[in-house]
């Protein structure tokens, strides 16, 4: 009974930490169902509705950037609880706003859970989870991401056929709901044992080990070894490139190609982009691309700890290169449209098996325990700042030259097919604890 209790503790923990990307997920994309009746309510232009849109891609950036250091000083637990509260007044000041400013200011503070919650929650889940199937369970993020998504499109759509005046300030008013069970379940669990043993707290550590299911003596090895690994570093150690030059390339690297894959481009822009085909249905291939995008992510979860990070990385590289090559010929008129559908489906099964299932986990664990939150943060502020520019420039590549964009976006996947295996170190299997002597 205690046995099953204990797992009951550490899957409850893994689920709670996950669910800040369902989070994510439902407050990125309900914007979608409105954009509409937003420009009607507040007499928007193309110019400030892109602003509207975008306030909270910013804030992503700002609160990605923000939250390292508190997550490394309170813990990830605690400061999530705060983002989750952020959630909440989101979702509720968006839907009572009476005007276009306070709008916009409540969709930069939901911008900033998002940013926070996508460094704190992976941070989280990689220091409660068992190292043999660490990548599988913080890659449950990144599913919590996906099936958001989805979730805001059906929320929209069940609401828009239950409510007829106002419709929209409910399809972002009930984003709260989740939020605030969120809240409530970050109250049920435990600290990560590893955040507690930077604080000098190695009792409660070995408490919250034995809730998450470890016995006495394994909970003792974990101390142990935790211990030794603090003592290795500085007191109060700090992020910095002489002594984290490593994990620090790594990161950048990692951030940068996945927003370089063009992955957010092409959901963003994904209706103008098969409008210039000219053969494609927007609304069928929005459906076959997002299923696409949950199935694959399923299936990176599945081999993430058995071939590897690395190994997903290169090889989900290469079949990018390939699928985005075949979109530039199409928007260059030299491939047959029919061919769109099939490139951008592949391309999204590439991204969601490799870089969709791997970022999460690999920032997660490259980093020293001590600076752990710090390093994420800069690698996720890393991966949003990319997104901002790559979103604002698109429209205007296109502009220019139609497959432009996809042209620089399979070079760079190019790219990381070569420098993956010759820079990238394996991490599977790896207990976080030794991971600083792998990346010396």
């Amino acid at each position: 009974m205690k046995a099953n209790l204990t797992k009951g503790v550490l899957a409850a923990s893994i689920g709670t930490a996950a669910l800040a990307g369902l989070l994510f997920g439902f407050d990125t994309a309900v914007i979608a169902g409105v954009t509409g009746d937003l420009t009607r309510v507040y007499d928007l232009t193309p110019r400030t509705l892109g602003l509207t849109v975008s306030a909270a891609l910013w804030g992503t950036l700002v609160g990605a950037l923000t939250t390292g250091r508190p997550g490394d000083r309170f813990g990830s637990r605690r400061v999530l609880g705060v983002l989750g509260v952020f959630y909440v007044l989101a979702g509720l000041g968006c839907a009572l706003a009476t005007d276009w400013p306070a709008f916009v200011a409540f969709r930069f503070v939901c911008g900033l859970a998002i940013g926070g919650s996508s460094v704190l929650a992976p941070v989280y889940i990689a220091e409660v989870a068992p190292p043999a199937r660490r990548g599988l369970l913080v890659g449950l993020f990144q599913l919590a991401i996906v099936t958001g998504i989805l979730v805001a499109y059906l929320s929209n759509a069940v609401v828009a056929g239950l409510v007829h005046d106002d419709a929209w300030r409910w399809k972002l008013g009930v984003t709260a709901l989740p939020a605030i069970v969120f809240v409530l379940l970050l109250l049920r669990i435990p600290d990560s044992p590893r955040w507690l043993l930077t604080r000098g707290r190695d009792a409660d550590a070995r408490a919250a080990f034995a809730r998450i299911g470890l016995s006495t003596a394994e909970a003792s090895i974990e101390v142990d070894g935790i211990a030794a690994t603090l003592a290795a570093s500085p007191a109060d150690e700090r992020l910095s490139w002489a002594r984290h030059r490593r994990p620090i390339v790594l990161a950048v690297l990692l951030a940068s190609f996945n927003q370089l894959a063009g992955i957010n481009a092409v959901l963003y822009y994904l209706n103008d982009i098969v409008a210039r085909a000219g053969s494609l249905s927007p609304d069928r291939q929005a459906v076959l691309i997002g299923a696409a995008n949950l199935v694959f992510t399923l299936v990176g979860m599945a081999l993430i700890d058995r071939v590897g990070r690395r190994t997903l990385l290169a090889v989900g590289a290469a079949g990018m290169t390939v699928c985005l090559a075949v979109a530039a010929g199409v928007l260059y008129r030299r491939i047959d449209g029919a061919a769109l559908l099939p490139a951008l489906v592949g391309f999204i099964a590439c991204f969601a098996t490799s870089q969709g299932a791997v970022i999460w986990v690999y920032l997660s664990e490259i980093f020293p325990q001590a600076v752990r939150a710090r390093g994420s943060a800069l690698g996720a502020s890393t991966h949003w700042l990319l997104n901002a520019g790559i979103a604002a420039v698109f429209p205007a590549l296109v502009a220019w030259s139609p497959g432009a964009p996809f042209v620089i976006f399979a070079a760079a996947m190019a790219v990381q097919a070569i420098v993956v295996p010759l820079v990238f170190p394996e991490t599977k299997g790896v207990a976080l604890d030794a991971m600083q002597e792998r990346m010396a």
